[in-house]
């Protein structure tokens, strides 16, 4: 199955954000919810079960100049095995224009046993823009091991770099990826990334959050805050705090 989710979100000129694109295909299915006083709200609900192996989803959002745009899904996303055994794909491009502002926010992604899922995010930013970018991943549910997971994060502000990144989890995966060196046996990992321009005066300092979430500071007004923890649960505690933190 192919199905993508496009949105489209302006600027309506009165302090406030309309959307004259909200198009959903086959399980991504979008619904507009209440945002903060100038954005504009979209839930992605899951419409049927996916993404099934062979499956291509892909979401994209596009944000124009000073648009705001809160974007979060209803329930968490189980990555499952289909019958012939190929790969699925997950991918979401944000394109963010001057003075725009996104809010990526799903829920977890859950690798479930026998899966074998690519997850490509691609963001690109204009340099006035701002986003929040939250990703989380769960190696399997209660009592069962995770199906092979790769992921990958790509940021570019102002066309250039900002982060590119990968990770890849489970099953087929580089060895030692579940041994001290990378997860240290924990089954939720996660990050979020704020981009913001209030950081090009004053970053953040590079700091340690608990035994296992670190703050990094990027070459441009971002950071990133990433997380391990047991659960799902521990995983959100920590990235709240985060956004708490560093967030708008």
């Amino acid at each position: 199955m192919r199905a993508t989710a496009r949105i489209g979100a302006v600027a309506d000129g009165r302090g406030g954000t309309a959307l004259p694109l909200l198009a959903g295909e086959g399980p991504l299915a979008l619904r507009r919810t209440r945002g903060a006083a100038d954005e504009a709200g979209v839930m992605l609900v899951g419409a049927m079960s996916a993404p099934l192996g062979g499956d291509h989803l892909r979401v994209e959002a596009t944000a124009g100049p000073g648009a705001r745009l809160a974007l979060a899904s209803a329930a968490a996303t189980l990555a499952l095995p289909g019958r012939g055994g190929e790969p699925a794909r997950y991918d979401v491009h944000l394109s963010l224009a001057e003075e725009a502002a996104v809010r990526w926010l799903p829920e977890p992604l859950v690798s479930v046993r026998g899966s074998d899922l690519w997850v490509r995010t691609r963001a690109e930013l204009a340099p006035t823009s701002r986003l929040l970018l939250r990703e989380e991943q769960v190696l399997g549910r209660t009592g069962e091991g995770p199906g092979l997971l790769r992921s990958r994060l790509t940021v570019t502000r102002g066309g250039r770099p900002l982060l590119d990144q990968e990770l890849s989890c489970g099953p087929g995966a580089p060895a030692g990826w579940d041994g001290p060196a990378g997860l240290a046996g924990h089954r939720a990992l996660g990050q979020v990334l704020f981009v913001d321009p209030r950081f090009t005066g004053a970053p953040p300092a590079a700091a340690v959050l608990g035994e296992f979430a670190a703050v990094t500071p990027l070459a441009g007004p971002a950071v990133l805050v990433t997380a391990l923890a047991p659960d799902a649960l521990r995983l959100r505690e920590l990235l709240d705090a985060a956004c708490r933190t560093y967030g708008w």
